[in-house]
């Protein structure tokens, strides 16, 4: 069951997240061999994705009825862990083809609150088809949940997804001071691995412990969520005990 709590993300909110940012994601339809994918965009419970003109996952569509078909996507951290994925989601629905004559309009529409060079493509060498959700699941270090396509189409992605990368990458490699003051809020069982940022949104950070016996994922929650870069690195500054410190980047 989809869990919905004050100090986090619903997996809903997740997903969507997940999915503005992808590292690695590959679309398996039956009878065809699975397909990378480069450019996933969710919009509400449809998630539109880009393959080659000439490949397997195109001429495996029905046109008339569409095919079943799985999305995988991973989420890696942006910094170089010892593990890096944060999570992997199965969206699970039926794929069906972009008519030629929308594909560019589509483009253009999804470049304007998710730009990505691969759009480009479009036309020239790859083609659109988009997968109605039915389900979802996501699993992550704090186990597995099925979101109904309902809760899918309902969740907005987190504010700070396009950001949230190079906020990770500057704490790591050039606020120590900040992740140790932080680090002290940790559980004290915790304390003694390596203390690494691995995920930020409105609602707080999560860090990734790297210890002797395996790796532990832990959240730290702001006291409300956040709305904008200013709010989040004065959030940050006041869990760590230093609201002095220099300021987060934009």
């Amino acid at each position: 069951m989809t869990r919905t709590t004050t100090d986090r993300p619903t997996d809903a909110e997740m997903i969507q997240t997940a999915c503005r940012r992808v590292g690695t994601a590959i679309l398996a339809i039956e009878g065809a061999d699975t397909t990378p994918i480069d450019v996933v965009h969710l919009f509400e419970s449809q998630a539109f994705v880009l393959v080659p003109t000439n490949g397997e996952a195109m001429a495996a569509v029905d046109d008339a009825e569409g095919t079943p078909a799985m999305l995988e996507v991973t989420d890696w951290a942006p910094i170089d862990l010892r593990e890096r994925v944060r999570s992997v989601i199965w969206l699970n629905g039926t794929l069906h083809a972009v008519p030629r004559d929308l594909e560019r309009d589509l483009a253009i529409e999804i470049a304007g609150e998710h730009p990505d060079d691969g759009l480009l493509d479009i036309g020239h060498g790859a083609s659109m088809l988009r997968l109605q959700v039915d389900s979802a699941v996501i699993a992550s270090s704090t186990g597995a949940a099925s979101v109904p396509a309902g809760e899918l189409a309902d969740a907005d992605p987190d504010p700070f997804w396009e950001c949230e990368a190079g906020w990770l990458e500057h704490l790591d490699a050039d606020h120590a001071d900040l992740v140790g003051q932080l680090a002290r809020k940790l559980p004290t069982d915790l304390r003694q691995g390596r203390v690494r940022p691995l995920g930020l949104d409105r609602f707080g950070i999560r860090f990734r412990v790297e210890g002797a016996d395996g790796d532990s994922d832990v959240r730290l929650p702001f006291p409300r969520p956040v709305t904008d870069v200013f709010e989040l690195s004065r959030a940050l500054r006041n869990l760590a005990g230093c609201p002095f410190m220099n300021s987060m980047p934009d």
